[in-house]
């Protein structure tokens, strides 16, 4: 039974559409559009019916609300003979279809289904190409711990919207990686992906990159430019490091973002595009925003969802995997026959704490595949910092005065995360049978 939410601020029309629809589906009611989108917040909600006019949200709103949030939910318009043509208009923004009131209720069951169906397709799709991302490594995202698990599970979940992306974490922890992935499972794959590093150009060198000019619009400008923004037209614009943009910068990515216009540089026709954007900081843009250094309004546009990317010495389980592919990637590319890393170099590599994060790994290991003379990475083709490490041993925090019950399945939590979620190595260092270990998961309720 698929769950619908009704959002009516007539207390017997939401009852007759309770009523309607209880015997097929599970039924949620608000009675205006902010609650509505809580309860879709909350709630697993796969089919909508809201009527235009409400207080505190009206439909277009909570329409264009939901859409961001859940770009999977079908949204069915309830309206009168007077709000028609607004139907009509949030159809052209995404909206499954709309019902005419006095609402006939053999109508209401059809349309309802037929909402269900595409909804199903569409779930459908997603779960393939979810799938396929996961044997691909999602856009060459290698990783098995539960954190980067979770970031992968976040990408197919936010791909298909037209959500805004605001992607975190230090540098070199694969954040372009995480915006290539979007943009391939989202509806503009087959558009471009256009990337600016805003960090490395000045301010009006970037002006001009994202806007483009016209003919003297300054010295050396001896023809029109096109910006990345109208490269990008129908596709995806991926802005590294976000928070090194300038006020004025500020200014006018905000208009793009509200009114998706903007005129070049040195120019006065205005330009229309169409083009998500996906940002990404190693920077704490809260604290920017805080101190008057990045604009509030910008900063909210910008991360209507965030995926934050973990260190890598936070997800130790995947450094055998990522040092794996890398040793393959350059043993290739560089025709060295290089087929396994030694134990004790994987050692050193998992005891590192990786401060330059994915990129310095990978680094490491070419480095290593280059030098090598042999079949093997051994310690010695590590660099020196790694070799002479003080290996720390892993470790959980236990409260003092915690249950024994509590202190294990803190202990097989931390154990579990710390191995990347491989639950035979796991109960192997916690000296317990895999039985023992899956009835203990399932007992604390631990990856369920």
């Amino acid at each position: 039974m698929g769950k619908v939410l009704i959002a009516e601020d007539e207390l017997l029309s939401r009852e007759t559409l309770r009523k309607v629809l209880e015997k097929d589906h599970e039924v949620l009611t608000a009675a205006d559009g902010e609650e509505a989108l809580k309860i879709a917040g909350a709630e697993d909600v796969e089919v909508v019916l809201t009527d235009i006019r409400m207080p505190k949200l009206d439909g277009m709103a909570l329409l264009d609300k939901l859409r961001a949030l859940k770009g999977d939910v079908e949204v069915i318009m309830i309206t009168a003979y007077g709000t028609v043509e607004t139907a009509v208009a949030a159809m052209k923004q995404g909206a499954f279809d709309f019902l005419m009131k006095p609402l006939n209720v053999e109508h209401v069951r059809v349309l309802v289904n037929k909402a269900f169906e595409k909804r199903n397709l569409v779930s459908e799709n997603l779960r393939l190409q979810a799938e396929l991302a996961e044997h691909r490594g999602i856009g060459n995202i290698i990783a098995r711990s539960p954190q980067m698990k979770a970031v992968s599970d976040m990408v197919v979940r936010v791909a298909p919207t037209k959500a805004t992306i605001l992607i975190t974490g230090e540098s070199g922890t694969g954040k372009e990686l995480v915006a290539d992935a979007i943009h391939a499972l989202s509806g503009r794959a087959d558009k471009p992906l256009v990337k600016v590093n805003c960090a490395s150009l000045a301010e009006t060198l970037l002006e001009s990159e994202l806007f483009g000019h016209v003919r003297g619009a300054f010295t050396g400008a001896v023809a029109d430019k096109k910006g990345r923004f109208e490269i990008a037209d129908g596709g995806t614009l991926f802005l590294d490091e976000i928070g090194d943009i300038s006020p004025a910068v500020q200014i006018r990515l905000l208009r793009v973002l509200q009114e998706k216009t903007f005129e070049r540089v040195g120019g006065n026709k205005t330009v229309k595009v169409d083009v998500r954007i996906i940002s990404a900081s190693n920077q704490k843009l809260e604290a920017k925003v805080a101190s008057g250094a990045f604009r509030e309004d910008l900063y909210y546009r910008l991360h209507v969802v965030t995926i934050n990317i973990p260190p890598l010495r936070e997800r130790k389980g995947d450094i055998p995997l990522l040092a794996e592919h890398f040793r393959k990637k350059f043993a290739r590319e560089n025709k060295k026959p290089v087929k396994s890393i030694t134990p004790k170099a994987m050692e050193m590599l998992e005891a590192h704490g990786w401060p330059g994060n994915v990129r310095e790994l990978e680094n490491v290991i070419e480095s290593a595949v280059v030098l090598s003379r042999g079949n093997a990475i051994t310690t010695d083709l590590l660099p020196e910092t790694i070799r002479n490490a003080v290996s720390h041993p892993a470790s959980v925090a236990v409260p003092l005065g915690a249950s024994l019950s509590e202190a294990e399945k803190i202990v097989i939590s931390g154990t579990l995360n710390h191995v990347g979620g491989n639950k035979t190595q796991a109960a192997k260092m916690l000296g317990i049978g895999t039985r023992t270990l899956y009835r203990k998961l399932e007992e604390y309720g631990i990856g369920t």
